[in-house]
């Protein structure tokens, strides 16, 4: 918990604002735009900007430019970020992988993937998706239903395998364990850490003036490496769990 009031406030997107892969329900809509009302609002995940757009972006409630240009997108754990405007989404930057250490990335998970019978042939979607910035590999495929997904890897075991499989593969990239059934593969060093610190540096608001929030603050968690930076955090289990609590925050942050 923030020991102060927050100048900024950042969200993990699956399982914190939106259940996996699914639209943001109109009570956070609702609230995300409260709350750009008082503070600066960010979103990091690992996902890509499609899946920020569709499950947030174009879901919010109409609001002024000064109150839309409060919020901060870090797709792919903060290697791209946009703001918005009234005219949209807008690019400040985006840092990709090369042609090189994607085919290398694709090739290895795949190949551990199979190796290790974790390639399925019953899916959703595409296995494996180029980002940009990041590969990843999605077990059941992209649009994977929620409950499929978490019978396929209920305790993560399988994806911590395969994560330290590839990463073996890969020295000179990072490979995390990402969503309920994701491995992301990145440049060296590209966690929601690197993605909190660019975003102090884009924002000029430090880190120990945020507040992050997140499903995932366990020492196994992809929200871990933010808790690990020092950002004051609140652990949250689900959506509804994040609007409650914003529901007694929000007041409390001066207008």
């Amino acid at each position: 918990m923030a020991t102060r009031s927050p100048r900024l406030v950042a969200f993990d997107l699956d399982d914190t604002l939106a259940p996996s892969k699914s639209a943001i329900d109109p009570r956070m809509g609702a609230l995300l735009v409260a709350l750009a009302e008082r503070v600066e609002v960010a979103i990091i995940s690992g996902g890509q900007l499609a899946q920020f757009r569709a499950q947030v972006v174009d879901l919010l409630p109409d609001a002024p430019a000064e109150i839309r240009d409060r919020f901060h997108l870090l797709p792919t754990c903060g290697t791209q970020y946009y703001r918005l405007s009234e005219d949209g989404i807008v690019t400040i930057y985006a840092h990709a992988l090369t042609d090189d250490e994607k085919g290398r990335a694709m090739a290895a998970v795949e190949q551990e993937a199979r190796r290790l019978g974790f390639w399925e042939s019953e899916t959703w979607g595409d296995i494996l998706e180029d980002r940009g910035s990041q590969i990843t590999f999605s077990a059941l495929g992209q649009s994977a239903p929620l409950d499929a997904k978490v019978a396929w890897d209920p305790t993560g075991a399988k994806k911590n395998t395969l994560r330290e499989a590839v990463q073996a593969q890969l020295p000179d990239l990072e490979v995390r364990s990402g969503g309920s059934t994701s491995v992301d593969i990145t440049h060296r060093g590209i966690d929601k850490a690197y993605g909190m610190r660019q975003l102090a540096a884009q924002s000029g608001i430090a880190l120990e003036d945020m507040l992050f929030v997140g499903d995932r603050l366990d020492p196994d968690g992809n929200d871990y490496p933010v808790l690990a930076l020092g950002v004051p955090c609140h652990a949250v289990e689900g959506w509804e769990h994040t609007a409650d609590y914003l529901d007694g925050l929000i007041p409390t942050l001066a207008q």
